[in-house]
């Protein structure tokens, strides 16, 4: 992903939560870790171990 966003927000990367399934879009700060983000928020993120528990 390149540095030299012109604010067209169209192209931008997008993947669903793994827990909501709300569709997440490609943030700066994401960058390094795009591939690794699972999560819409911290909310989703404490509730995947509800979820993984029977």
């Amino acid at each position: 992903m390149k540095n030299d966003f012109k604010g067209n927000k169209q192209s931008l990367p997008r993947k669903p939560c793994a827990v909501c399934g709300r569709t997440m879009t490609w943030r700066k700060a994401w960058a390094k870790n795009w591939e690794s983000v699972l999560y819409c928020s911290d909310a989703c993120r404490a509730k995947k171990t509800l979820k993984q528990t029977p």
